[in-house]
Order: structure tokens, then sequence, then C-alpha cells
């Protein structure tokens, strides 16, 4: 099982050296993977509902610190050397697909292949709105936006011609080191699950119980198998919330059974002096301890 950071560039994460620090020492500690979110702009009063909280607003209100993900993860990529580089995840909707390949690839390229790019439909609706982008047929647009990234990474020049993108023998250089960067579906719905079965090379459901997310799987592998592809060489990320309950080691067991490759927690230290304790603590207790 490996383990990673969720939320790294959120709030605190947004200070420079509490950025380094956590990035440094979790990278110390055995963690695999530091994970950033997005949002353009949080418009004030939303009415959308968010999906990850009870409440239906996101943690932390509308005025709260969120650097740019990539940005974020180049500047910790400077100051690391293993740890591995992801969005959980960027709204790729609502992104230019040539732009976001160009920027993940040389995200992927500077940092020796680390990246992995996590995205989503999203569900701010107002946030859409605000940057003119439709909300509807987001999903399709986001089926449209992958294809368009693998094609620009790809050897030669690349042509889509789709609902949503059109351009033709279009080259995008630097390349990603290993041909591609490895695309992680997000979202607890079963769309998300399907849309990982049909295109994802990760499935990242966010949220969930381990009854919900044995569901999810179940409703991924099935669309792998209807699409012709190998269930199995889709990774899984889930949420590693139950880490810190009373018998850690059980609950990686437990998804480890489910087919989980990886569980993420929020960050441990939100200043940079409490950062090498915290997250040596959690490498020692949990990861050394789980083998």
């Amino acid at each position: 099982m490996h383990f990673g950071v969720a939320f790294a560039n959120a709030g605190p994460g947004a200070d420079p050296a509490v950025a380094v620090a956590g990035a440094r020492a979790a990278e110390a500690a055995g963690f695999e993977s530091l994970w950033t979110v997005e949002h353009v702009v949080v418009p004030v009063g939303y009415q959308s509902t968010y999906p990850y909280d009870r409440s239906g607003r996101m943690p932390g209100g509308e005025d709260f610190d969120l650097p740019d993900p990539l940005v974020w993860l180049a500047f910790v990529a400077a100051a690391t050397s293993g740890i591995r580089l992801g969005t959980g995840i960027l709204i790729l909707p609502q992104r230019s697909p040539a732009v976001t390949a160009k920027e993940v690839a040389t995200l992927d390229k500077l940092s020796g292949g680390r990246a992995m790019l996590g995205v989503g439909a999203g569900w701010l609706e107002e946030e859409f709105d605000a940057l003119g982008v439709p909300f509807a047929a987001r999903g399709r647009r986001l089926d449209s936006y992958i294809g368009a990234l693998r094609a620009l990474w790809a050897p030669g020049p690349a042509t889509v011609e789709d609902e949503f993108v059109s351009f033709r023998d279009c080259i995008s250089l630097p390349e990603p080191p290993q041909g591609t960067v490895p695309v992680h579906i997000g979202g607890h719905t079963e769309a998300a699950a399907r849309r990982a079965g049909r295109l994802g090379d990760g499935f990242f459901p966010g949220r969930g119980s381990a009854e919900q997310i044995t569901h999810l799987l179940e409703v991924m592998r099935r669309a792998a198998d209807e699409a012709g592809r190998d269930a199995e060489a889709i990774e899984i990320t889930v949420s590693g919330h139950g880490l810190f309950g009373p018998d850690p080691l059980a609950e990686v067991e437990r998804f480890a059974a489910l087919g989980a490759h990886r569980m993420v927690i929020a960050p441990l230290a939100f200043d940079a002096d409490g950062a090498e304790e915290a997250y040596g603590r959690f490498g020692t207790d949990v990861i050394a301890a789980s083998g």
C-alpha cells in the first residue's frame, strides 16, 4: 500500500515554508505522493452542494488560500527528489486542454516523471459560470479533453476533432518522460466509476465507506471489462481518514483487500516547525508498520 497527502496546497500549504517543509517531511517519512486540489474562484454565497461533506459546504468557508495546483507542485518538485506529484483533482472541463497538456508535461519533465493527473468533472456550477464554461455536458467535455491531452502527449503531430476540441497537426513539447502521464479519474459517483473503467489509469473516489467503495469498484471494473480494458491495471486511491482510528493497520488491510493501491490523508502539520515530527510519527506508526 502506498500513502499520499491530499489537500497539500490548501490553506497553510499556500505558505512557501510550510509547503517545502511538509513535502520534504512527507518524503522522508515514506509517503509516496502529494495531491493538490483546485478551484480557480469560489463565488461568494454559492448554492451548489459540495459533495464531500454533510454540510454541503467546503471546509474553510469561501475565503481561504488555494494556490494553482500545477504551479504549487512545480514549486515543491524543486525541493524534493522522489515523491510523486498528483492533482486530486484538477477540474479539467474548465481548462484549455492544450494549455493543460503543456503545463502537465512540463511538470512531468522537470520533475523526472513524477506527475500524476487526477481529473474530475467538477461540482461548483457558479465557478463554471464565472469562468464562462458551460456546466452542462461537463462530463462529455471531460472525456473529450482527456483524449486531447493524450493525443498531445503522444509522439508526432496530434489531430483531434470532436464535439469540444478541434485542432489539426499540432505538436506539443516537451513530451512526458514515460510517453504519457497517468490520468486518475476523481469522483464518488457511478458516472465517475464508469469513466475510470473506460478511460482511467486510476480511480480516486475521494470518499466513502468500505461498502460504498466496494460498489464503485464493481461499477468501475464492469465498465473496464465492457471497454476491453484490464480492470486490475487501474490504480485505486482511497481516503485514509480511518487511519486515525484505534486500529490503522486493520484499516490498511481492509482497503488493500478491496484492491486499493493508495490511501491519502489530510496534511499532518500546519507549520514548518512541526512537519518533521508529525510526518515522521505517521511514517513509523503506519507506513513502516504496514510493511
